[in-house]
């Protein structure tokens, strides 16, 4: 009886996350084409056909491309906030109403076992949300796309097994990159993404005694570097004293390939 998952594509590209137990296995997000997220899938042996549920986080792009074809193709429930089913539903095309389930920000359900925290984020879409999972005294937490982590995001995902974090970019790479200024004001603003920087002392005031793997996630592909984004992080939390590549791992995410499944 495990808790598992796999980060199956993180970047401003496309976002989709699979979490699953013996007795329930779910999508967090589509962000990318059925296909790729098929292909996804299939690289970390789970067949799509097995899925119960797809869990939508916000009605950005990158978020959901592939959540109608998805549902349509496989007959699955969404789960979505009512503000985000508003948003989404003219980009996702047709669902039937008995696929279509409101999850309330701020809740828990369940599923089989497996308990599903929903909290709130500051980014700017109808209403985002991201997910803390809890099954048989483990913990993963997923949370991107947020201009900053409050206390509340905090207190909710702290001492996870597991974290899925974003690390969107670095801020002297934004500020001299080639976007426009008021696209980098959005990015860098409440209701935009984390930096690097701004991510790792966020991750000092959550990881506890059961952390022991942090995956970086949703990397802006013209603002960050795989590279950058690791030794920034590791550099800031090595300096406060916390076991980086001893007892607590970090690890990397791709747009375009999937992490290795992590039984928990």
């Amino acid at each position: 009886m495990s808790l598992h998952f796999s980060v199956l594509a993180s970047g401003s590209s496309g976002n989709a996350f699979y979490i699953g137990t013996n007795n329930t296995k779910l999508l967090v997000d589509a962000g990318l084409s059925g296909k790729k997220i098929e292909s996804l899938l299939n690289e970390v042996n789970v067949d799509p056909h097995d899925l119960d549920g797809i869990l939508v986080t916000h009605e950005h792009s990158d978020h959901i491309k592939g959540l109608g074809i998805m549902a349509r193709r496989y007959n699955l429930p969404i789960y979505a906030n009512a503000k985000t089913w508003q948003a989404m539903e003219h980009s996702i095309g047709k669902v039937t109403t008995d696929q279509k389930f409101e999850f309330g920000m701020e809740t828990v359900q369940s599923f089989y076992g497996l308990d599903i925290e929903s909290f709130g984020v500051s980014h700017d879409a109808a209403e985002p949300m991201f997910y803390a999972f809890h099954y048989e005294g483990k913990k993963v937490a997923v949370l991107t796309d947020t201009g900053y982590v409050s206390e509340r995001m905090k207190k909710t995902i702290e001492n996870a097994d597991a974290l899925l974090f974003e690390t969107n970019h670095d801020v002297g790479m934004l500020q001299m990159g080639k976007y426009p200024w008021n696209v980098k004001r959005r990015i860098l603003s409440d209701l935009g993404h984390v930096s690097n920087d701004d991510a790792a002392h966020a991750m000092m005031d959550v990881i506890g005694d059961q952390t022991k793997k942090i995956y970086l996630g949703h990397l802006s592909q013209d603002n960050n570097m795989v590279d950058l984004a690791r030794m920034s992080v590791e550099q800031r939390l090595k300096e406060n004293g916390f076991p980086v590549g001893e007892a607590l791992q970090l690890e990397n995410t791709s747009p375009v390939k999937p992490t290795p499944i992590l039984h928990l």
